[in-house]
């Protein structure tokens, strides 16, 4: 396949980090970035070396040197980019969570399976090699429980995007996709979910603890806050195998795995260049050369799924 041409949307902090990945990886490179700013366009692609600066999303989809869209704006306007880049045939890589509500995560794949493009979440735990490695990893057994947090304590300020509920802000969907989803990696999707927590003044969810059950009594324990630093530390056993997942679990360098399968504990530590942000770009390179236009590692079944579990959990929290 040929060189693997990127248009970044949006230009904050994230945008620039997977940028750099892009640029790092063999066989891609930025094409354009875009924003509503013209000047912050230019100078992260300036940062980037891509050729191309747009102040609009919609001329960045419009790009013929464009393949792959990298959607890094705030939950709240990936459905708007997502579907000028479908619409114009671009294959999508969308951040975490896939979108700001479950209608328009729906919506977003509807487009994308009628149109026959590639769409994925950009979970890069998932990519992760120590949590792939022990998400195949037959030794454990049956697995039994899983317990995460993701957690840290966040200046209240209505205008940022984690406290504004117009910019799909809160713990949940920005933090707690986090334990949420290692959760329904390992086990599935709960039977039963029981959520408490609590909200903020401008309504979005600040903290919000939850047990999932699951059949056979296995069960998971989730915390996330904006409001208390957490752990961040994971925890998976199963019938012949535990592991220990350092902080921060979501991208970890370090793993170890104990219990009554091993004579003695198994350290594994995660070269720090090979994290989970170059995984999911080889996906879509991957994926794209194979006809695919959807990921095996991260289906859109279970980001929707992944969405409205989210959404339940908010419900619950009073």
């Amino acid at each position: 396949m040929r060189e693997l041409a990127w248009g970044i949307a949006a230009t904050g902090g994230i945008a620039r980090t997977v940028g750099a990945a892009i640029v790092a990886e063999p066989g891609m490179r930025v094409a354009a970035v875009g924003s509503r700013d013209l000047g912050r366009a230019a100078a992260l692609a300036a940062e980037l070396g891509a050729p191309a600066a747009y102040g609009s999303y919609a001329e960045l989809c419009a790009d013929p040197s464009v393949d792959a869209v990298y959607v890094a704006t705030p939950h709240a306007q990936h459905l708007e980019v997502a579907a000028a880049a479908i619409a114009a045939g671009k294959a999508v890589l969308c951040e975490k969570p896939l979108a700001a509500t479950v209608a328009d995560a729906e919506l977003m794949v509807k487009l994308a399976r009628e149109a026959g493009v590639f769409l994925m979440e950009a979970m890069w735990m998932r990519f992760n090699p120590l949590i792939r490695m022990l998400a195949a990893d037959p030794r454990f057994g049956e697995i039994r429980s899983v317990h995460a947090s993701f957690g840290f304590t966040a200046p209240y300020d209505p205008a940022h995007r984690l406290w504004a509920p117009e910019l799909g802000g809160g713990a949940l969907l920005d933090l707690g996709i986090y334990p949420f989803g290692l959760a329904q990696l390992l086990l599935g999707m709960p039977a039963e979910m029981r959520v408490t927590g609590s909200l903020a003044p401008s309504g979005v969810d600040a903290e919000a603890a939850g047990v999932l059950a699951y059949p056979g009594g296995r069960w998971a324990l989730v915390e996330t806050s904006l409001r208390g630093d957490y752990p961040n530390r994971a925890s998976v056993v199963g019938t012949h195998l535990r592991a220990d997942i350092e902080a921060p679990f979501w991208a970890p360098e370090r793993m170890v795995l104990s219990g009554p399968g091993l004579e003695r504990p198994e350290e594994h530590v995660l070269d720090p260049a090979d994290n989970g942000y170059a995984g999911e770009l080889r996906e879509v390179r991957d994926a794209l050369a194979a006809g695919r236009t959807e990921s095996a590692v991260m289906p859109l079944d279970e980001s929707l799924a992944m969405m409205g579990l989210l959404a339940d959990a908010r419900r619950q929290i009073s």
